[in-house]
């Protein structure tokens, strides 16, 4: 069953189930209210003949003569409301009754027969359903006014049908405005399933922000964000495999022509020799693109290639000192390190990736420095900053944005994967990189760790 009309149908049976409570609590409410009315007007009917009756007696002396003129003394009201009154002695002889008396068969010289349509006793103790009673002693006897449970009934059922068609009418509407509110609410889910459609068949590009409120606007949204990155990671993937091609094309076809060159007798003597030394040159040049293109996926798609330690910063520093001043003397370049007063900085990351994360920094710098090369260690704000700069030309405004990205490289750049590496293993240390010039020129990197408490 689809959502909206699981939706419907469960707010169709809250909706019946609302209404039948609300409709079975009103009718008792309203015949309650009735009966209750019922009992304060023959209180108050009571009340006025027992007084008549007591006041005639003491003027008049004649008790047989109130007896008699019961109807007579019985407020003008009482026969338009059904109202019957009965008085009879403490033995429950009936001695005098109302002429509206239809009900019950009554004899003023016996007591109520047995088997009658009512019994007085039964009337007095409130057990005959059928008429609603106010029973009053009085010095002539016991005054019983009783109106029939149907006169209250009657009018109640007339003023509960009104009621019922205005709860018809009312439900029939909130029925509409729910099949609305439904409406509204599954529309952009029904959308956003279409878009989710072409996520799943990959049309990132044609994927559209669905305008919605709530919840499920920020659901569309996410839709919306998620199809934008997965459509810049579908181009990244694409340009990534038409550069590795590139990258991976050139050695091999220096490899081939020098090889078939040899084979065919092409060249011959230190062509030879020649042809061998570039063949050597390019399958090292091929052996570590395709080493540092492997260690990238890893990076990217494997958890356990990443063991984390607690290691020092300051150590991790001299050891790259240590293995770039081979090519810092070669290519006569000063490096210059400094830290900030601080205690030693300690880190967590995977020593080794780090170190080859530096190396690739520091080597960046070496092939565009111009004298000097400066690594600077400080803290600010619980972060071990870690800065490699240069006295350089810098980085151009064009390529600092795709600096980090895979296969970008500069004009004097080898495989254009050496900095991305560097990105990934910072970014799995749970730090940062970041790139910018220096305003004396020059370009710096900066790399930010969270730190720990040395041990």
């Amino acid at each position: 069953m689809k959502l909206a009309h699981q939706i419907n149908l469960a707010f169709s049976i809250a909706l019946v189930l609302l209404l039948s409570i609300t409709a079975v609590v009103i009718h008792f409410v309203l015949l309650n209210h009735f009966v209750g009315t019922q009992k304060e007007e023959l209180r108050s009917i009571s009340s006025a003949m027992s007084a008549t009756m007591i006041h005639g007696t003491a003027h008049k002396g004649n008790i047989e003569t109130e007896l008699h003129a019961l109807p007579a003394i019985m407020p003008s009201s009482v026969g338009i409301a059904s109202v019957e009154a009965i008085l009879s002695d403490e033995t429950g002889k009936v001695l005098s009754s109302s002429s509206n008396m239809s009900s019950i068969a009554v004899n003023s010289n016996t007591q109520f027969v047995a088997g009658q349509t009512s019994d007085l006793q039964n009337i007095w103790n409130g057990t005959d359903a059928r008429y609603i009673t106010e029973v009053k002693a009085t010095p002539i006897g016991t005054l019983t006014l009783l109106t029939p449970m149907s006169a209250v009934t009657s009018i109640e059922q007339a003023l509960f049908k009104r009621l019922l068609i205005v709860f018809v009418a009312a439900g029939a509407f909130m029925l509409l405005f729910g099949l609305f509110i439904t409406k509204k609410l599954i529309q952009p889910l029904m959308k956003l399933q279409e878009e989710l459609k072409k996520v799943k068949e990959r049309h990132f590009s044609d994927v559209k922000l669905i305008k919605a409120g709530g919840e499920i606007g920020a659901v569309a949204k996410s839709v919306y964000n998620m199809a934008g990155e997965l459509n810049r990671f579908n181009h990244v993937q694409k340009q990534f495999f038409q550069n590795a091609s590139h990258e991976l094309k050139t050695p091999l076809m220096s490899i081939s022509g020098y090889a078939e060159g040899i084979k065919d007798g092409i060249f011959e003597g230190e062509g030879i020799d020649k042809g061998l030394d570039i063949i050597m040159s390019e399958s090292s040049r091929l052996k570590k693109l395709v080493t540092e293109m492997t260690l990238l996926a890893k990076l990217d798609s494997e958890e356990d290639i990443f063991r984390t330690s607690e290691l020092s910063l300051d150590d991790l520093v001299i050891e790259t000192i240590e293995r770039m001043n081979p090519l810092l003397i070669k290519k006569g370049l000063t490096l210059h390190v400094s830290y900030d007063d601080c205690e030693p900085l300690t880190i967590r990351a995977d020593r080794d990736k780090l170190l080859q994360a530096l190396l690739n920094v520091v080597s960046n710098a070496t092939r565009y420095a111009d004298q000097h090369i400066y690594i600077h260690a400080s803290v600010k704000d619980g972060q071990a900053l870690l800065s490699v700069s240069d006295d350089g030309p810098g980085i151009s405004e064009d390529l600092l944005p795709y600096l980090f990205h895979r296969f970008v490289k500069g004009k004097d750049g080898e495989s254009g994967l050496g900095l991305a590496i560097s990105r990934a293993i910072v970014e799995r240390s749970g730090g940062l990189i970041s790139a910018g010039n220096r305003k004396d020129g020059g370009a710096v990197i900066t790399m930010g760790f969270p730190t720990l408490s040395p041990t």
